[in-house]
């Protein structure tokens, strides 16, 4: 992986990580080497109050790796709000 690429996951990694302030939800980057996986991805696990543990995985392909830190932090951001939207509706009928 390109090291530019690299330093650019970091960076959203710790903007990531800086963002979540709900505790029941978890944030990870992955770079995608250590999983065998063609692209980075951001893990997301969310803990409902009834200690039930979500898992979603938000891959960041090739084309978006172009965006700028800030433009992958409102696209990621935008996707773990869904996600907890979609677990919430399933999980309280939508309340």
């Amino acid at each position: 992986m390109d090291p530019s690429v690299k330093e650019k996951l970091q960076r959203l990694a710790d903007e990531l990580k800086d963002l979540m302030v709900n505790p029941d939800v978890e944030v990870e980057v992955h770079f995608g080497d250590e999983e065998e996986r063609k692209f980075p991805f951001v893990r997301v696990r969310y803990t409902t109050e009834e200690h039930e543990v979500h898992e979603k995985d938000i891959e960041i392909a090739e084309d978006n790796l172009n965006k700028s830190v800030e433009e992958l932090k409102e696209y990621v951001t935008f996707m773990i709000e869904q996600f907890m939207e979609e677990i919430d509706s399933v999980e309280y009928g939508g309340e």
